[in-house]
């Protein structure tokens, strides 16, 4: 029976020590020589693969050794500093070659050529003429250039001897020493004897030098331009290579769009042609794309992130918007790792002398992606604001408060659902400030509005022409409001999103006719359903901005279908990452030729810095008595004494103006007043109102007869 040593378990055990890898192999001795009764192995070529113990722990110490994290650092470190001194011998020797020869001029008219234009091509043609001419030019002078230089040297040495002569005689003449007269002369024969001397020193040394001051000229100019494989090159320069026609031509054609693929590989110019110059914008480049036929701007926005890694990038340093011209795309493509940088103080923080004009003035508000400063006019316009939570959205509310502040004309009446403190710096400065998140809160925010409205209907019937003061009503954290399921004793809901609703229909509203008064309406929204941002009030607003936002269809929402559309991506923003990061759309901030939308980089300013600009602003207006949600106090509350008081000094007064005017003065205790109960105070009293010119007016000789009768008549109360 034939010995098969694959199947005998010492043979096994040999071969799985011939081999290092092999776990728990067993070492046998290697035997000197056989033993007489040991058979031959049948197959000898088998047993040689028993290796010696030593042999075996030095293969795999040697394998440790070559794949250690050290060697191959030191390895891609030999390589890529190698491979700089050898690239950039070429690259010295390209630029040289180019600069001696038209091939810098060719390179340039091909590239123009694929790009479709013949009016570039033609002039680096021209170019080249020129430089072919101005060569033969040089070329003809070289073959004069010896008979030139020989006549300019004997004609230089002669002038030289005589000019030294003429020295050395008037040298003579002077000191009466007839050696001076060739005193010049030797002078001059030392200092070339000194320089050949200083020459000679020098030149070994320099010569020694010199290779390695080559060496080194090649090696900057490779690792200026990368010139190593990329295994070999850092982490922090493997990535964010830059952008180039070639490179933006090949992630697009790897996007695994086939007609796309199918029509770049056909094209002559290898798809340069759909490109326009690539340009710097701000903190990357942008490029328009003209897609061939076949291929819809749709099927490119479907995958920015395979587009991105194709350009090395992530995905949110790529953006892509649709301009006007038709089948195109532009692409706007960050330098790597740019969009992580902060962008800086904001100017209101920085420039203490900074102020604001509701009508003419633009808030500085952030930087676009092109680094340029973005301003927002926020004149008779309703903002919208959207978001997920913490993720800079009321910051972003407030900077533009904060900026407006310092208007002086401007009267604020902000309600925050949320109350805690994030718009406590405009206690002073506001007239309502209303900071708290409970149902009661909500009543208190809804009532803010819906006087709002009261006050706009005013403003609506004032003689045409007259100058209405700004009023901006702000409700941050809207959704509580639309959430909230409180009842009023009139059977009408505070929140919902039907006619009934008392939130809504007061901010509808104000979306209709406010603008037209100076009245507008500021609201702040986290994660916006139809259930807490119904559509009617999100569309009724002129800017519109979102922070990040978990799904498409919340963008939509919060957007509109026409931004989403035309590539605005807030879902595709990242979550505490781009905090404070807000696409806009509307017509109050200036947005590049075409585009619907554009992404703004805000300022982010602290509360410290808040409570400093809103400490300049307090300064620079009269004082302002803050009324808040908790003022309910009904106590010792004289209805006809606080009617005499809203009357002042004037002889009449609307009654619809004195019930506001009550409102403000109490606002917990004439809230609910109705012009039937302000009716029924005055007649009790004997000071009816009656009609001037049409209108139910107050009459103020009236209301103090009325009070001077019931001191004398200290059992009526009038109090109740």
């Amino acid at each position: 029976m034939n010995h098969d040593p694959l199947n005998d378990p010492a043979g096994s055990v040999a071969v799985q020590d011939a081999i290092p890898d092999a776990p728990g192999a067993a070492v046998l001795p290697f035997p000197d020589r056989l033993s007489e009764n040991t058979p031959a192995p049948s197959s000898p070529t088998r047993a040689r693969l028993t290796l010696p113990p030593r042999l075996v722990a030095a293969a795999r110490r040697t394998r440790d050794v070559a794949t250690h994290d050290r060697t191959r650092a030191a390895a891609r470190f030999t390589v890529r500093h190698g491979m700089y001194a050898l690239g950039g011998a070429g690259i010295l020797a390209r630029r040289g070659w180019e600069s001696r020869t038209t091939a810098r001029y060719e390179r340039m008219m091909r590239a123009a050529e694929a790009a479709g234009q013949p009016e570039v091509a033609m002039e680096w043609e021209q170019r080249a003429a020129a430089f072919r001419s101005s060569r033969h030019q040089r070329r003809m002078d070289w073959i004069t250039a010896p008979l030139r230089m020989a006549k300019s040297l004997v004609a230089g040495s002669l002038a030289t001897m005589a000019g030294l002569l003429a020295l050395g005689i008037a040298m003579a003449m002077s000191t009466h020493h007839i050696a001076d007269v060739i005193a010049p002369t030797m002078f001059a024969v030392h200092l070339a004897t000194m320089v050949v001397l200083i020459a000679s020193v020098v030149w070994g040394p320099l010569l020694t030098a010199l290779p390695w001051l080559a060496l080194m000229a090649c090696w900057n100019a490779g690792r200026k331009r990368q010139a190593a494989p990329a295994w070999a090159l850092p982490a922090r320069t493997s990535e964010g290579e830059p952008v180039t026609p070639s490179s933006v031509v090949l992630a697009l054609r790897d996007l695994g769009i086939s007609a796309l693929r199918r029509s770049i590989l056909e094209m002559g110019d290898g798809g340069g042609n759909m490109l326009s110059p690539i340009v710097i914008a701000g903190c990357g480049v942008e490029v328009d794309v003209t897609l061939p036929t076949g291929v819809s701007t749709d099927e490119i926005q479907k995958r920015r992130r395979k587009l991105a890694e194709n350009l090395n990038r992530h995905e949110h340093e790529v953006f892509i918007t649709i301009p006007t011209a038709a089948r195109t795309v532009r692409l706007w493509i960050a330098d790597s790792g740019a969009l992580d940088e902060p962008i800086g103080e904001s100017p209101l923080v920085t420039d203490v002398t900074a102020t604001a004009n509701y009508k003419t003035g633009r808030a500085p508000w952030g930087q676009d992606l092109r680094g340029d400063a973005a301003r927002m006019s926020v004149f008779q316009r309703h903002l919208l604001m959207t978001g997920l939570s913490n993720q800079g959205k009321t910051a972003a509310l407030r900077a533009l408060a904060v900026w407006l502040c310092l208007d002086p004309t401007v009267e604020f009446r902000i309600g925050d659902l949320k109350g805690v403190g994030d718009w406590a710096m405009f206690d002073g400065l506001a007239t309502v400030l209303i900071q708290g998140p409970t149902d009661d809160h909500v009543i208190e925010v809804t009532e803010m509005v819906e006087e709002g409205v009261e006050e706009m209907e005013r403003r609506l019937l004032a003689p045409p022409g007259t100058v209405h003061p700004p009023l901006v009503l702000i409700v941050d954290e809207a959704q509580v409001a639309f959430m909230c399921p409180i009842v009023g004793q009139d059977k009408r809901p505070y929140g919902g999103t039907k006619a009934t609703s008392r939130y809504f229909m007061a901010a509808r509203k104000i979306h209709n006719q406010g603008r037209a008064v100076n009245v507008t309406l500021w609201q702040g929204t986290q994660d916006p359903t139809d259930q807490n941002l119904p559509k009617l009030v999100r569309e009724g607003a002129h800017v519109r901005a979102a922070l990040v936002l978990g799904t498409e269809s919340q963008s939509r929402m919060a957007l509109g279908d026409k931004a989403v559309d035309g590539g605005a991506s807030p879902h595709l923003l990242r979550q505490g990452k781009d905090k404070g990061t807000l696409v806009v759309t509307g017509d109050g901030i200036d947005m590049p030729a075409g585009q619907s939308s554009i992404t703004v980089r805000t300022h982010y300013i602290t509360d410290a810095h808040a409570v400093e600009i809103t400490d300049r602003a307090k300064a620079a207006r009269t004082a302002v008595i803050t009324r808040a949600a908790a003022e309910k106090d009904t106590e010792q509350v004289d209805p006809l004494a606080d009617v005499a008081a809203v009357i002042g000094d004037a002889t009449r007064m609307l009654t619809r103006e004195v019930l506001q005017r009550l409102a403000e003065k109490n606002r917990g205790f004439y809230r609910a007043w109705t012009p039937q109960d302000l009716k029924q105070l005055l007649e009790s009293a004997g000071a009816a109102a009656h009609k001037s010119d049409g209108q139910m007016v107050v009459t103020r000789s009236k209301v103090l007869d009325a009070l001077a009768r019931r001191d004398d008549a200290p059992t009526d109360d009038y109090a109740e």
